[in-house]
């Protein structure tokens, strides 16, 4: 039987980069930096500016504790992450996957994708609202106009991950000098901005944006993704390559999230310089900001840099959810889907509520929806976070690579906070939610739902424990060799069904079938037409292509009779994946024999193959012909 590289994060590029071929001590430490660029780009994304600005304005320098605490958070927790995915060499979908419920893992992936959405949201958002500011295009038209950066990324992508990883730097860069030349125009007191380092919430109000800074900073698609990007350099599995690896991830780390905390930090510092302390507390909206930099700064290229550090954010932060996307639909439901159709489907969804937002309640709305997806991303958090703890801390999967003491207090102490600070944000937005409405139904639709994610995080906590104790109750009593394969009887397959797509492949197929098989095992040959007719009326069609492929599978079936061997041959039609399923569960298979590759058919260019789409619908083993 063959491995398929389903287990491999990004397959595509996974040990793309070999650190070891560049020459020179310090070109080989580059080769290391890249990965963390890319998760970057994710905090400093047009959401952050929403929430810095938001914060800054009505607060003045009071939230830049929390800019730093989210950073110190999420540069503990994207270390961790990296960890993970140099040491397993799995991504932290594939890891929750293994270890929880397929239950707890469907609600898992659930929530992962309302976080990329919500992330994919802000883009979105953010480029329309930058083109809308540079150019004058309406808010509608940026909109839509951002599904054509579903094309960047695919080409971004042949060209390789270096090219990627310079691209997005690039763009950083520009955010950077951007906001360092506003900083200059400001000229903001720094002995005040030091006194907003003091940790305080004033009240209700900067709690949610303090939430949604951290939502927008501590990015829950994020620790996937990084734990994933790790895994395009290639290293050795021996103890001083792996430290190396872990080592030189840390300080790719560290330069990457310090630069975006510096970012942050300067759009906040910039809104409360200019906006909080000249009275102007009630700015908002990203369009204001932009509005009165330039009245307030006394020049016009504060507006301009703004806008196009705005867009160069949008455009640098695309990257992440796609990817991210890919990263957890692989790793949580094995399921590949085309890159152009996970890269549409992304922004889809998080177009479809922009242009509804904007149809319903107007323009004005949209840094509201602004907010909101970053508050949304702050709740998904715990249910990121929780797992990675878990996993790194396992020392049977992590060896002497597992996180220390200390370091494990540290985690656990950000994910407290985290934690806490989602339950009073959860609970008083329930309270205000139930207040609003006289309708039973819709109170008690809204506790089921609270209830039941509840439950579902309290899973996800404690649930590795349970596994830990259950495991440690088993090897109290190791079975010896003798023992071990004494209940073990070989059972032969009475039943094979072979998958045929009337091509070479199927002598391969048929090949294996009989060397697996016993004098007295039956064969169940199924092929699915797939022809217009049998699509539109199934197995009445009676159109050429049905007629010749029935011949055909008889001629199978009259050529194993001839060697002494029991056979049937069934067509199905419609749907290849489906048919086969049935077919096997019908007929009551011991085994499924089919090739490597199927049909080129829509469904196969969405979802990538038959064979993992087919195993997930049988309960007998499936041998894969190569």
């Amino acid at each position: 039987m063959t491995t398929e590289n389903h287990d491999r994060s990004l397959h595509d590029v996974h040990a793309s980069i070999d650190p070891a071929v560049a020459r020179g001590k310090w070109k080989k430490v580059f080769a290391f930096f890249g990965p963390a660029y890319l998760v970057s780009v994710g905090y400093m994304d047009p959401g952050n500016w929403a929430t810095d600005i938001a914060g800054g304005s009505q607060f003045g320098y009071g939230l830049i504790w929390v800019l730093l605490m989210s950073n110190i958070m999420a540069l503990v927790l994207q270390s961790l992450s990296a960890r993970l995915g140099i040491v397993q060499g799995r991504d932290l979908a594939q890891c929750s996957r293994d270890l929880y419920p397929p239950f707890v893992n469907y609600v898992l992936y659930a929530l992962a994708e309302i976080a990329i959405a919500a992330c994919d949201l802000a883009e979105v958002l953010g480029m329309a609202i930058g083109l809308n500011l540079l150019f004058g295009m309406s808010l509608m038209a940026g909109v839509i106009l951002t599904l054509l950066d579903t094309f960047l990324l695919l080409y971004l992508q042949k060209l390789g991950m270096r090219k990627m990883e310079a691209f997005i730097i690039a763009l950083i860069s520009i955010i950077g000098i951007c906001f360092l030349s506003e900083i200059l125009f400001a000229r903001p007191s720094f002995a005040q901005v030091a006194h907003g380092f003091v940790p305080h919430i004033q009240n209700s109000a900067a709690l949610y944006i303090a939430i949604g800074i951290i939502g927008a900073t501590v990015m829950p698609h994020n620790l996937y993704l990084h734990s994933a990007l790790v895994q395009t350099r290639k290293i050795g599995t021996d103890e001083v390559s792996v430290r190396k690896a872990i080592r030189f991830n840390i300080m790719d780390s560290s330069i990457a999230l310090n630069i975006a905390f510096l970012v942050n930090a300067a759009i906040l510092i910039l809104a409360g310089t200019v906006f909080f302390n000249t009275g102007n507390h009630d700015v908002a909206t990203i369009q204001d900001a932009h509005k009165l930099l330039a009245p307030l700064l006394g020049s016009k290229w504060a507006a301009i840099l703004f806008a196009v550090a705005l867009v160069a954010a949008g455009q640098s932060s695309t990257v992440t959810g796609t990817l991210a996307g890919q990263i957890i639909m692989e790793g949580y439901l094995h399921l590949r889907l085309n890159p152009v159709a996970r890269r549409l489907i992304t922004r889809l969804l998080a177009i479809v509520p922009a242009v509804l937002t904007i149809l319903i309640a107007g323009d004005s709305k949209l840094n509201d929806l602004l907010v909101f997806s970053q508050v949304l991303l702050s709740m998904q958090l715990a249910f990121a976070v929780i797992p990675l703890i878990h996993f790194v801390s396992d020392k049977a999967k992590m060896g002497k690579f597992a996180i220390g003491t200390a370091t494990k207090v540290v985690s656990w102490v950000i994910a407290i906070i985290i934690l806490s600070l989602n339950i009073k944000l959860v609970t008083e937005s329930v309270a205000q939610w139930l207040s609003m409405t006289s309708s039973i139904w819709l109170q008690a639709l809204i506790i089921t739902v609270i209830v039941f994610i509840a439950g579902v995080l309290v899973i996800t906590i404690i649930y590795p424990f349970i596994l830990k104790r259950k495991e440690a109750a088993k090897n109290i009593h190791h079975a010896t060799p003798a023992d071990l394969f004494a209940g073990v009887v070989p059972e032969p397959f009475h039943k094979i069904a072979l998958a045929l797509d009337f091509t070479e492949r199927d002598m391969l197929v048929i090949q294996y079938a009989l060397k697996l098989a016993r004098p007295d095992t039956s064969f169940v040959l199924v092929h699915v037409v797939e022809s217009v007719s049998a699509t539109v009326v199934g197995n009445t069609a009676d159109d050429s292509e049905t007629l010749q492929d029935r011949q055909t599978l008889d001629n199978y079936v009259a050529q194993l009779a001839a060697r002494g061997l029991a056979a049937e041959g069934i067509l199905g039609f419609k749907n290849r994946v489906g048919e086969i399923a049935r077919i096997v569960n019908e007929q009551q298979c011991d085994l499924l024999v089919i090739g490597s590759h199927g049909h080129k058919t829509t469904k196969d260019w969405l979802f990538g193959e038959t064979i993992n789409s087919v195993r997930h619908r049988i309960t007998v083993p499936v041998f894969i012909a190569r």
